[in-house]
């Protein structure tokens, strides 16, 4: 299969062209009005005249090679011209007709002969029920549906399982100024999937940035191989990923399973594989657009010159919002801003030139060109748009947007401009762009604000790729001769396994009688807890079957006759530290993930946790422990010692690699509490689900 010839075609055969179809007309006048340089041969099996042009009664017909054929005919005459093109050397194609595995059991049947001639001839196939694509690097757009003008040409991929809103992302790329390479509409992906246009695009050199519709992740295992490819080639994934469901990956014992939802999985996935999700079309487009324009950003200290209080305001609370910082201006910068601004402006970050620039129309780009220089600052925002009306002499606003052209090119750091509102670039803003190099400009300070925020997180996960980082080997210690991996191994049988395999475990011992619970008692030290041991028994307290802070024989004793069962533990009872929960289960789609929280009974209700997808190394289980709201507590709250990050995280990381190290039969593996006191990190409780074997 090859992706690259199917996306540069020199010949196009348009296979059932008509006059009464709609889709054949906006393919054939798109190729004509977009500049496609190769031939176009129309085929319908009457022969005749179709589009002011003699047409073909098959593919046979046509003299000379087919690079490309574009199927519009019925339903039940795709395969035989799959079959034809086959014999005649054709490899690539699109397959605009509808009626195949979105259309229910027959249709699907008649898909997978479609595939079957696709393995068996190595046929490219982009569809079926797809509109096309538009190359627009190399001005080929075989694509049946109405092509806004002017196509701009730019450094965008765009890739959509949706047909329905490719218009509408055109339309608002057209709007915002802001260029596509390549933009194609998937279909069925019988053949021809997102993945596969994602490997093409990360070795495009039109291509920047890549931006994606999705649906669904039909393979996460192949996704996530191209997004680390893109990441590491320095090109962003933008993903708009719709279907959030409140359905969750439930397992049956654990908590962490009700706090596994399938959302949540590809919210770290992503964030994991360097993936940008947004949740709206502009923000896909405009996202897009920044990290086309500017690339990776130095950093995340923002330097701000706008003409509004109000606005300095609203980016103020917003960079916030995104993690972004606006550190003051050094000595130097605020003694040169002095020297020309008006005296009543405030010289700080955010900077207000104020409402003068109507009468000094270089005040803006002269404060620009100061807060560039600032030494503590990585990129500067400024506030500004393309003019909207053409005034009756264009020279003076041409003059200063040619000048903060000038210093925005000149600049050592990276300066992004932003709009006040989410509004269209008039056809006078584009001229004016264009005459000026004045640069791309992101719509509205919520979507810009945003876009910088995220760009920014883009690029320190891009650094850290490129610099190595990733899960380092644990060396395990896992035993021999444990119990058959099946159903729900219970406390004492779990957390002697993970003691075994090097996980820091509270000592218990287990116990058959109320004198043996005594005795072990006497032996830990009092006070101890007394908990039920019975396998296929998640959820203790709830039963209850556990009692805490036992002080005495006799406390024991009472304790262990109200347990709801014979077999029972006995711990040393821990005081002070945070608990902790540390769940992995596995992801139907996407395999073991891993949830880290406050732990505890009420770990369900306050439901404060972060995820990762395994494998993680000892970074990124830091990381989300960071991410917590209730990180405030790991630090040290109302005199408590702080905890160690790095002993949870090396005790975490060590059970994220166990459970890889278990294999498939593994549908679970649970550790609530796990206690941290200082550097102390001690497993408290502990619960294994194995998946049933048939």
């Amino acid at each position: 299969m090859s992706v690259a010839d199917l996306f540069n075609p020199r010949s196009i055969a348009l296979v059932g062209a008509t006059d009464k179809s709609g889709w054949s007309i906006s393919t054939l006048l798109n190729l004509r009005t977009h500049g496609f340089a190769g031939e176009v041969h129309l085929v319908n099996p009457r022969g005749g005249v179709v589009h002011g042009m003699p047409a073909h009664r098959s593919l046979s017909e046509i003299p000379g090679p087919v690079d490309l054929a574009y199927v519009m005919v019925p339903t039940g005459a795709v395969l035989p011209v799959l079959r034809e093109g086959a014999k005649l050397g054709i490899r690539s194609y699109v397959i605009l007709t509808a009626g195949f595995g979105e259309a229910g059991p027959e249709g699907a049947a008649l898909e997978a002969e479609v595939v079957e001639v696709a393995r068996e001839h190595s046929l490219t196939i982009l569809g079926p029920n797809g509109n096309g694509f538009i190359n627009a690097a190399v001005s080929v757009t075989p694509y049946g549906l109405p092509i806004p003008s002017p196509l701009l040409r730019g450094s965008v991929g765009v890739v959509l399982q949706s047909g329905a809103l490719a218009s509408s992302v055109l339309a608002f790329a057209l709007s915002r100024n802001i260029g596509v390479s390549l933009l194609t509409s998937m279909g069925n992906e019988s053949v021809l999937s997102v993945t596969d246009v994602i490997d093409y695009l990360v070795d495009d050199p039109a291509t920047k940035v890549i931006a994606l519709f999705l649906e669904s992740v039909r393979n996460p295992a192949e996704f996530s191989r191209v997004a680390r490819r893109a990441l590491l080639a320095g090109k962003p994934i933008v993903a708009l990923k719709i279907g959030r469901s409140e359905l969750a990956s439930h397992t049956a014992q654990a908590h962490t399973g009700a706090l596994v939802g399938d959302d949540d999985v590809i919210d770290a996935a992503f964030r994991q594989l360097g993936v940008i999700r947004v949740r709206s079309l502009e923000d896909l487009m405009i996202t897009a657009g920044l990290l086309a324009t500017t690339g990776p950003l130095p950093g995340r200290r923002v330097g701000v010159v706008t003409p509004s209080g109000g606005a300095s305001e609203i980016i103020a609370d917003r960079a916030q919002d995104e993690g972004l910082t606006l550190p003051p201006f050094s000595p130097g910068t605020v003694e040169r801003l002095a020297e020309f601004l008006p005296s009543f402006a405030t010289v700080q970050n955010p900077l207000d030139v104020t409402g003068y620039i109507l009468i000094d129309r270089t005040l803006l780009s002269r404060a620009l060109a100061v807060v560039t220089q600032d030494p503590g600052i990585d990129l500067v925002m400024l506030l500004s748009e393309p003019p909207k009306l053409a005034p009756a002499d264009p020279g003076p606003t041409l003059a200063a947007y040619s000048a903060t052209a000038r210093t925005i090119a000149g600049s050592p750091v990276p300066v992004v401009a932003v709009s006040n509102v989410l509004t269209d670039v008039t056809e006078f803003g584009r001229t004016v762009q264009q005459e000026t190099g004045y640069p791309h400009v992101l719509g509205g300070i919520e979507h810009g604000i945003q876009a910088i925020g995220t760009a920014a997180r883009w690029s320190e996960w891009h650094a850290r790729a490129r610099a190595g980082g990733g899960p380092a080997p644990v060396t395990l210690a896992v035993p021999e001769g444990f119990p058959d991996r099946a159903g729900v191994w219970a406390e004492h049988r779990a957390a002697a396994f993970l003691g075994e395999a090097g996980i820091p475990v509270v000592p218990s011992r287990l116990v058959h009688s109320a004198e043996e619970a005594v005795a072990a008692a006497d032996e830990l030290g009092y006070p101890v807890v007394l908990k039920v041991s019975a396998d296929g028994l998640g959820h203790k307290s709830d039963v209850g079957g556990v009692h805490l802070d036992l002080a005495t024989p006799d406390a024991v004793t009472a304790a262990y006759r109200a347990l709801p069962g014979a077999d029972a533990l006995v711990q040393p009872h821990r005081r002070g530290g945070v608990e902790l929960l540390v769940g992995i289960v596995r992801d139907p789609a996407w395999g073991l993930t891993l949830a880290v929280g406050l732990g505890g009974v009420w770990v369900e209700v306050l439901r404060d946790t972060a995820l990762r997808v395994l494998p993680v190394d000892h970074h990124e289980v830091r990381q989300a422990l960071t991410e917590l709201r209730g990180a405030h507590l790991l630090a040290g709250a109302r005199g408590t010692p702080p905890a160690d990050l790095d002993a949870v995280a090396a005790v975490v990381t060590r059970l994220a690699a166990l459970a890889e190290s278990l294999g498939e039969p593994l549908e679970s593996l649970e550790v609530n509490p796990l206690l941290v006191t200082g550097s102390t990190v001690e497993a408290l409780d502990a619960l294994i689900t194995w998946h049933t074997l048939l």
